[in-house]
């Protein structure tokens, strides 16, 4: 489309010019031009080394200068001629057809039209209409990932994901602000949470070699069509917020992975604190020593196993038995018994989960 908005401005600016005026893009195709005869032509003048938006180049009698990203120009506009004149339309093409770029851009761009759907700020009716316009696959399988770099660095975390998915057709990378991109992957029916969670570790290694932040991802459910791509980048921002409370040491978190964190992450803090009342009216949880919650830790992660926990912890399994016994007089609650072990271990959850103050989406 953008092609064409050129080609109108190169057209209107014939008379007034004088001379032949036209734009290549990236590979140095001519995508515009007064002379319609030359559209599709490759000018093979090495526009990536010898080319930017703030000085113009001459070549073999022609006037070029680049246009778009100050980064990675995108156009070059070019003008017959190696006079002053030239340089000067040159110039002034350049900046004009600039501007018409970052309008079109804004006004229809799919990358702004995803990150308008992301953030809900598009209604409902008007994304299908919108999606068929921009010739969007409604049938197509997307997740988002979102990427938060926690820590200054120098380098754009932007440019270095912008880098990692080329392919600008299906997959699109959305600047949220200046700690969270997102990323819109299109995938096959087929990929499951492990080969996600292996996409996810790439770009988390490929951040770590570039970046001197620390990179965390949350990954949404994956979405068939436009509309609920939204749910799938709350779902995202909720896997980093959750991740935040109960693994913090993860730095890849999955919606579909957080069990009952997800549900107490839900709970209203007036319900968990009735809660925590009712589980410990025998005694407080905040009377339990470091050791005594190292001891509980290791008990759940060895499934309740006395014997096994006992060998972990290098102690006599009567030691463990006994400060399991202690914690029991303590709380009311026998770790040792399935029912008890699950109350126990929701209420420690919910114990962080307040002391956390996540914030809420």
């Amino acid at each position: 489309m953008s092609n064409r908005l050129f080609q109108s401005v190169i057209h209107q600016m014939k008379d007034a010019v004088g001379r032949m005026i036209g734009v290549l893009d990236e590979s140095g195709t001519v995508v515009s031009c007064t002379e319609l005869s030359k559209v599709g032509d490759v000018i093979n003048v090495g526009l990536s080394d010898a080319f930017s938006v703030n000085s113009s180049v001459v070549i073999n009698g022609y006037t070029y200068r680049a246009f778009g990203s100050p980064m990675q120009p995108e156009f070059t506009v070019f003008v017959e001629g190696n006079d002053a004149l030239a340089d000067k339309y040159a110039s002034i093409l350049a900046i004009s057809l600039s501007s018409i770029k970052q309008y079109y851009d804004e006004k229809y761009d799919r990358g702004n039209f995803i990150k308008n759907v992301l953030l809900d700020n598009i209604l409902p009716g008007d994304i299908y209409l919108k999606s068929r316009e921009l010739h969007f696959n409604n049938d197509s399988m997307r997740v988002v990932f979102l990427v938060r770099l926690t820590g200054s660095t120098e380098i754009s975390m932007f440019d270095v994901i912008q880098s990692l998915f080329p392919d600008k057709n299906k997959d699109f990378v959305i600047n949220i602000n200046e700690t969270d991109v997102a990323i819109v992957k299109d995938i096959s029916a087929a990929i499951d949470a492990k080969d996600l969670e292996k996409l996810a570790r790439s770009i988390v290694d490929a951040l770590g070699s570039d970046m001197s932040g620390h990179a965390v991802i949350g990954i949404g459910t994956s979405v068939k069509g436009i509309k609920d791509l939204a749910r799938s980048f709350k779902e995202a921002q909720i896997a980093l917020e959750v991740g935040k409370v109960f693994d913090t040491e993860k730095v890849i978190v999955s919606y579909e992975n957080l069990g009952i964190a997800r549900l107490i992450y839900q709970l209203p803090s007036t319900l968990c604190e009735m809660f925590l009342k009712e589980v410990f009216k025998r005694g407080s949880i905040d009377s339990l020593d470091h050791e005594t919650l190292f001891t509980i830790q290791k008990f759940f992660e060895n499934n309740l196993n006395v014997s096994e926990t006992s060998r972990k912890l290098f102690v006599h399994r009567n030691t463990l038995v006994y400060r399991l016994e202690k914690i029991r007089k303590l709380t009311g609650l026998d770790l040792r018994e399935f029912d008890d072990a699950i109350v126990f271990k929701v209420a420690l959850m919910v114990k962080k989960y307040l002391d956390s103050s996540p914030i809420k989406y």
